[in-house]
């Protein structure tokens, strides 16, 4: 059924949400988890043009994807994870989907409402006006 599951993770509390949704499914498949999280801060986005030495946000962010990768592969899962600077998340999420061949999409939402999606712009949403790959949403629970 599915091959590569994508699952880009944003470095909050949302990431599990999706995580534990996708365990059974990518055990069930046999698919490879592609985690993917574009850096988005301002020293991300100007990285590669002004070949700054990475910030303590990247590091922070590469840690965390290890820390997931790990896990997930400490848990028997095949796992690739990919840090992405110097693009805005749907482009650079997108560029991993297609590179990678994932056949699967899997996200998490903060469910904002249509109202703070229209000022911050949603990525879920841009993403599935964008790809033919399906999108696996599942909204995450404030505590």
């Amino acid at each position: 059924m599915y091959q590569k599951i994508l699952i880009p993770l944003d470095n909050s509390p949302t990431d599990e949400t999706i995580l534990v949704h996708i365990r059974p499914l990518a055990k069930m498949t046999g698919a490879e988890l592609v985690l993917v999280h574009v850096a988005d801060g301002f020293v991300a986005r100007l990285q590669d043009q002004l070949n700054l030495a990475d910030s303590a946000e990247i590091k922070a962010d590469q840690a965390y994807l290890d820390q997931c990768s790990n896990q997930l592969a400490l848990e028997d899962y095949k796992v690739k994870s990919f840090l992405i600077t110097g693009k805005e998340p749907v482009d650079g999420i997108l560029e991993i989907a297609q590179g990678e061949h994932c056949d699967l999409i899997a996200m998490a939402t903060h469910g904002h409402g249509p109202v703070k999606d229209l000022i911050l712009g949603s990525v879920a949403d841009k993403l599935r006006h964008l790809t033919d790959i399906p999108i696996l949403m599942i909204r995450a629970v404030n505590k």
